[in-house]
């Protein structure tokens, strides 16, 4: 629903939000921060700072449905807020909006609150948004799903059960981080097609996956499935993955039961959850389905979800070398793709509270009630939504909807070749790998970048 927190001509007193490429105030991402080694509490991304949502409760900011609203993402970690459902989220957007808008009826009175209220985001720590107890990684696009079955089964990359039902594989919680995590290239049995035997080594084929993030939010009764129609009601928001990806281990584990070391050793994820609501000017009809594909069950057809169940959105991923990075020279793009990135066919019948999800493709994960992973350091380093570069927030008829960027060395990683990359992300992320030759004069300096060892 559109409604006065998209308005194209709503400013913000927070001057660094106005005209910001990642946090203007149409957009709003929530997500957990602490400040000075302080305690983790629940924040709002606007321009170069972070609103405490925990201080403006203190100050009575807040009331009814945004009070509750409030109240559950203000602690260390959002699964309390992902749980209460869309309206209270919306009160909460609405009222934030209303506290930082330049126009607003209360700006005097709140702008002298402004020391409690803000916080500079260089000064502060971003944290896992939410505590994630399960996952589940899906196929979303068919070119991804083709190009990836390249890799394993040249001559019949698709199979046939592609096309009548989403795809997907249970993923673990446990090596999912926070964006600028210290990657450490895996080991394990490799077998290239050269090779009689297999070795134990390092991985040669460390590669990346720019992939879109689902966070999910109230759950449902085990054995008791979700609705297409009723699908919307149950996502809390979106994040920019990367599901960082042993190529050489996963070729050769992966027969017959799939992925296991090759995919478990690390996921990154952006530190901001972009709600859906922020999204909403973005949303689009289904892409469709050539003549000769089958239709979908009716189980995973809906009228509303094949109208407006996918978003028009531009990704990208760009590659910096450390030589391009020694010659002050800009990152390299390596792909960009401007298709609509659908969230529609996600259908779950496990148990799920506030939770997580991931995609390459698409995710759910169920973030049941427990303490947060350690934080991890660095703003220069997270993702943020790129809305505000968009024209659609001045006109809705605008093509480029938003911006995902990945920024990843090539030491670290590598595009297989003619490989399509995954739809991903609602954010711009920074992530750097070092060398290992790197690490030992890195110093404080690399704390928040992503480095492969």
């Amino acid at each position: 629903m559109i409604d006065e927190t998209h308005s194209t001509t709503r400013r913000s007193w927070v001057a660094s939000a106005n005209g910001h490429a990642d946090f203007p105030i149409q957009n709003l991402p929530l997500g957990i921060f602490s400040v000075s080694g302080g305690p983790a509490s629940g924040g709002v991304a606007i321009g170069d700072e972070i609103f405490d949502l925990a201080a403006a409760l203190e100050l009575g900011l807040f009331e009814g449905l945004a009070a509750r609203a409030a109240e559950a993402a203000s602690g260390g970690t959002l699964n309390p807020l992902f749980a209460l459902g869309r309206e209270p989220r919306v009160a909460l957007r609405r009222r934030i909006g209303e506290i930082l808008d330049a126009d607003g009826r209360e700006r005097a009175r709140i702008e002298a609150l402004r020391s409690r209220l803000l916080h500079r985001a260089a000064d502060c720590r971003l944290e896992l948004p939410g505590a994630i107890g399960d996952y589940t990684d899906f196929f979303a696009g068919i070119q991804h799903a083709t190009n990836a079955g390249k890799l394993f089964r040249p001559d019949n990359p698709l199979l046939p059960n592609y096309k009548y039902l989403p795809i997907g594989y249970h993923g673990r919680a446990s090596s999912i981080a926070v964006s600028g995590a210290t990657l450490r290239r895996p080991n394990g049995q490799r077998k290239s097609s050269t090779e009689a035997v297999p070795s134990f080594a390092p991985s040669r084929s460390l590669d990346y996956e720019l992939e879109l993030g689902v966070w999910i939010g109230p759950g449902n009764e085990l054995g008791r499935p979700i609705a297409i129609a009723d699908a919307p009601n149950h996502v809390a928001g979106f994040c920019l993955l990367n599901d960082w990806s042993a190529r050489d281990i996963q070729g050769w584990e992966a027969q017959p039961l799939g992925p296991f070391l090759g995919k478990s050793f690390l996921t990154t994820i952006s530190p901001w959850v972009i709600t859906p609501e922020a999204l909403a000017p973005f949303r689009t009809a289904q892409a469709s389905r050539p003549a000769s594909d089958p239709a979908p069950l009716p189980y995973l057809f809906h009228a509303a979800d094949q109208a407006e169940g996918a978003f028009d959105i531009d990704l990208e991923v760009l590659l910096l070398t450390p030589g391009l990075k020694a010659k002050g020279l800009p990152a390299q793009r390596l792909a960009i793709t401007t298709r609509a990135i659908s969230t529609g066919r996600l259908r779950n019948s496990s148990p799920t509270t506030a939770a997580a999800a991931a995609t390459c493709v698409q995710a759910i994960c169920s973030a049941p009630g427990r303490s947060p992973r350690p934080p991890r350091t660095g703003w220069e380093a997270c993702s943020s939504y790129r809305p505000a570069a968009d024209a659609r927030w001045r006109s809705p008829r605008a093509r480029r909807a938003a911006s995902s960027r990945m920024v990843i060395p090539s030491s670290c990683a590598r595009a297989a070749a003619g490989r399509g990359l995954p739809a991903s992300a609602l954010a711009n992320a920074t992530e750097r790998s070092l060398r290992p030759s790197e690490l030992s004069s890195a110093g404080h300096r690399h704390q928040s970048e992503t480095r492969c060892l």
